[in-house]
């Protein structure tokens, strides 16, 4: 009760008072700070026993986005009650549907004329809490929409939500039971009043006459010209499935305008797609496109389409000349190391050679990117063209798979089993709850073999679904022929296996189904990107992946975020921390399959030889020679430091891997040790560029590096300049690490002049050991950027030393000494390390731990024991001004040594008390705690991350 007042005396009294659980709370939609209302509700409805909601409108994206939270209450007996209306026929007849198939909601529509309430409320065991503003149940309020909504909590006596529950109590009783029967009666009213609405969605309309280039387009037809005006003769894009990669060829042909054109496709339902966006784009004659496949030879004609398997045969190739093709297209050009297609790009000698693809990166080593000369005119990606609009909004479900005698589907599951009738019902009820927008299912489902795929289909038909299937070995009539079926709604689904993993569209797809494992990132986005198309049919995707005990589940948040760093504390955030994609799309986990994503992240081994040996090679492909450790920062391929974390450094990995032979004694790779596991990752600024001015210039005087800082605008007060020289002489280190580094010093000082040492000089003057040291320390540079000019930069990651070096302490202290929290009085610094889940097996506890972040503001913070109120850092707390507090906090051990820098607390004084705790060994021990008040609040996912 006390926290909750005090709560109430910040929110409405006196906002300074150091208390933040319970506070009252604006919630806006902020992109920029990745908070949404979207986040509260999830987090709500995650924690309540019981919820009511009340609202005018609903969609089936602003529902989608609890759907994934309401059947984890589900799995825990946990039900609530919604209350929604007719109101100006907002209601699609399908949104009614779909919250009938919610098991654990009551549904109510009110009949009072005019009924807008916009309410959530949320019953906890201690207290109510309740969310009453603006925002309906629709996507765009929930994440997009400049909405205004007050968060507000209560004990179970307040006036307030006596009120709430009151009112709606009493328009519950009056209002009408959801039933079939009643959408039946509402739809015939709704048909009569629904105004179509006219969706702008940005596409291309296929009956448009005239078509013009998307942003995309625009941007990658300027980079093509100014590619042929250096000279080359061959060009790359790279470019997301739906952003217009034949669209943007065909604008490209009407600039260039060659006498004659070749576009090279592998399958023929993609040719004449492709031949008629080039009709639109460019106009003429009908004879003036040409095929070339199967049993046409059209080949006077300007523009020639065919396919590979046509084409490359040497009797068809010997029916055209060498230059016949001024510009010729290849399309999904990853396939290029194909034989028949090196075959026809080894015959012609066109002007201009365009490849395109959405996924250049190839498993089998061949380099696409040789192919183009290494010209790649233009890039973008899935997160790219998401963030640009280019593509439709998708909702993904990272749901649990089917459990079969209590264990869930795996890598070894049989045939009889992935496809026994059990399992059958659980995925239609899963396709069914989940939905998608219309409630018109037209799918694509994706297995792991294609038996799965025809006795899945077989099974769907006979269960009222109608489904089809299809593999590599249909044909192109019968292929066409099933995409048809789904496009008039004669399908629901059509399973295959990999045949439709690229280049076929189907844009009136609005499911995306994946019942096998994630076999790679590449594969993984060109399934996603099926769905991805806009189309005036749909108003998102649904993306439905059945989770079960796979090994490469890791590779799900991988392939959805981007992230390529290969970090496994990275890739557990991007599990749970889900706002990483902008705009309407959005990635929900239900709670089970989230357990088995972190498992399978935990068993990974993310920065194994073979991994991170390909992930080098894809980035040498591109370049054409042995990449520098720059080249691999900026590739956005992975993370210098997962090499140098596993290997000490880069020119070790490169040895490891037979890339190169040293010139300079192996002994000298020490320098790069300690550069890479101190200063690579660009935390500090200052060490590196006193280094950079020191490898052309004899001597700096210390009392002129405020003019090398100051450009910068970094610190050159006395303090930090002796902790950057001291880092940089070893003299800050202690212990092994001192032992370690020592000898690889990389400047001394004599008197106010800093030098280079002279071994380190010596080292230098071997061409190979410089370059290799100028790469890593343009590297460290280049980092830098992302580090704010203070101590620290909130929210990003530091070891213990790191945190005590960049503070400026004299020494650096062994991490067992520090523990969780020491202090400086000195320089009046208090620095507290906290590891929230700690484990059973803790061995540094004496006792079981209770530290807790309470909200985005407050932390629940223990002493070392024995303490007492009358220890030393508790009457600093107590009794002393001045003082600074840094908090820093991870998840648990599995993170590894670093911690989140969560900036600067104050601990408030009135919550500081001390109690009797038992110890591990049977006795109690004397122990402080109190509530840590955040300077500034933390970012909502970050917090859900540490407390999920």
């Amino acid at each position: 009760m006390a926290t909750l007042e005090e709560g109430l005396q910040k929110g409405f009294i006196d906002r300074q008072i150091l208390t933040s659980r319970y506070v009252p709370k604006m919630i806006i939609n902020q992109p920029e700070k990745k908070e949404f209302l979207a986040n509260v509700l999830q987090e709500e409805l995650s924690q309540c026993e019981t919820f009511d909601f009340s609202v005018a409108f609903i969609t089936q994206s602003g529902l989608n986005a609890l759907k994934v939270q309401l059947a984890d209450l589900y799995q825990h007996g946990k039900k609530g009650r919604l209350l929604t209306s007719t109101y100006l026929a907002f209601n699609a007849p399908e949104i009614f549907y779909a919250l009938l198939r919610i098991p654990n909601l009551d549904v109510r529509i009110s009949e009072t004329p005019g009924f807008h309430a916009k309410g959530y409320l949320f019953k906890q065991a201690e207290h109510t809490s309740f969310i009453i503003g603006s925002s309906n149940l629709t996507l765009q309020a929930l994440k997009q929409n400049y909405e205004w909504n007050v968060l507000l909590t209560s004990k179970e006596n307040g006036e307030i939500l006596h009120q709430l529950v009151t009112h709606f109590n009493e328009e519950w009783q009056k209002a009408q039971l959801l039933t079939t029967e009643w959408i039946l009666a509402y739809q015939k009213v709704y048909e009569q009043e629904q105004v179509k609405k006219i969706k702008d969605l940005k596409i291309i309309d296929p009956n448009e006459k005239y078509v013009v280039p998307n942003r995309m387009q625009k941007a990658a037809l300027e980079s093509l010209t100014q590619l042929r005006a250096t000279g080359a003769k061959k060009g790359l894009v790279i470019s997301a499935t739906g952003t217009g990669k034949t669209y943007l060829a065909a604008f490209d042909v009407l600039q260039v305008k060659p006498k004659k054109m070749l576009f090279v496709v592998h399958r023929e339902q993609i040719l004449r797609a492709a031949q008629a966006s080039f009709k639109k784009v460019i106009g003429g004659q009908a004879q003036d496109f040409g095929i070339f496949s199967g049993n046409k030879r059209e080949l006077t004609a300007k523009y020639v389409f065919a396919t590979v398997q046509t084409l490359s045969k040497p009797e068809n190739l010997a029916l055209f000349k060498a230059h016949e093709f001024e510009y010729i297209l290849i399309d999904e050009v990853h396939k290029a190391g194909a034989e028949s297609y090196l075959r026809v790009l080894d015959y012609f000698e066109p002007e201009f050679l365009l490849g395109m693809t959405a996924t250049p990166e190839r498993t089998d080593n061949f380099n696409i990117f040789e192919l183009f000369d290494y010209n790649v005119a233009y890039e973008i990606r899935l997160q790219d063209a998401l963030a640009e609009d280019l593509l439709c909004p998708f909702h993904y479900f990272g749901v649990t798979d089917y459990e079969i005698e209590g264990e869930l589907v795996d890598d070894k599951t049989s045939l009889d089993r992935l496809t026994m009738d059990d399992r059958c019902h659980f995925l239609l009820e899963k396709l069914a709850y989940y939905g998608c927008d219309d409630l018109v299912p037209r799918g694509l489902v994706f297995c792991r073999s294609r038996e799965e795929a025809q006795v899945l289909s077989g099974k769907f038909t006979d269960l009222g679904h109608p489904s089809s299937f299809l593999t590599g070995s249909h044909t192109i009539q019968e292929r066409e022929q099933e995409i048809e079926r789904l496009e008039k709604n004669e399908l629901e689904y059509i399973f295959t296996v990999d045949i439709f993993n690229e280049g076929i569209d189907i844009p009136k797809i609005n499911q995306v189904i994946m019942l096998r494992a994630t076999q790679s990132n590449i594969i993984f986005v060109q399934q996603l990107g099926r769905g991805l198309r806009k189309d005036p049919s749909k108003e998102f995707v649904t993306v439905i992946d059945f989770i079960g005990n796979y090994q490469n589940n890791y590779m799900i948040p991988m392939a959805l975020s981007g992230d390529v760093s290969r970090v496994k504390e990275r890739l557990r955030k991007d599990t749970v921390e889900t706002n990483y994609l902008t705009g309407l799309s959005m990635i929900n986990f239900e709670e089970i399959a989230k357990q088995r994503v972190f498992e399978a992240i935990d068993r990974a081994q993310l920065d194994g030889m073979r991994e991170l040996r390909e992930l080098y090679i894809q980035v040498k492909q591109r370049l054409n020679r042995i990449p520098t450790l720059l080249d691999l920062e900026q590739s956005g391929i992975m993370d210098p430091l997962v090499i140098t974390d596993k290997y000490k450094n880069y020119p070790q990995f490169l040895l490891k891997i037979k890339e190169i032979k040293l010139t300079f004694p192996e002994k000298m790779l020490g320098y790069f040790t300690f550069f890479s596991q101190e200063l690579l990752s660009g935390k500090r600024k200052q060490e590196l560029l006193i280094l950079k001015k020191l490898l052309f210039l004899e001597k700096l005087e210390v009392k002129e590096l405020n003019k090398v800082f100051e450009p910068f605008a970094l610190n050159a007060v006395p303090w930090s300049i002796r902790s950057v020289v001291d880092t940089l002489t070893t003299d800050f280190y202690r212990g092994g690490v001192k032992k370690t580094y020592e000898p690889y010093a990389f400047i001394q000082q004599k008197e106010q002049q800093l030098y280079l040492h002279p071994n380190f000089q010596l080292a230098l003057a071997n061409s190979q050991f410089r370059q290799f040291f100028v790469d890593v320390l343009e590297t460290a540079i280049h980092k830098a950027a992302r580090y704010d000019h203070e101590p620290f930069t909130v929210y990003e990651s530091y070891r213990r030393r790191d945190v005590l070096r960049l503070l400026g302490w004299k020494e650096q202290m062994v991490d067992q000494n520090v523990g969780g929290y020491t202090y400086n009085r000195e320089r009046k610094q208090f620095v507290i390390f906290v590891t929230l889940n700690k484990g059973e097996t803790f061995s540094g506890a004496q006792m079981a731990y209770e530290d807790q972040l309470l909200d985005v503001e407050t932390m629940h913070w223990f002493t070392k024991a024995p303490r007492s109120i009358n220890s030393p850092e508790v009457r600093i707390m107590l009794e002393e001004e001045g003082w600074t507090y840094h908090l820093f906090v991870k998840k648990s051990d599995d993170e590894g040594t670093n911690f989140y820098a969560l900036g600067q607390v104050i601990p408030v004084n009135e919550t500081i008390k001390q109690e009797e705790k038992p110890t591990n060994q049977g006795t109690h021990k004397s122990v402080v705690h109190m509530n840590l008040k955040f300077n500034e609040p933390m970012p909502y996912d970050l917090f859900r991350y540490f407390t999920t």
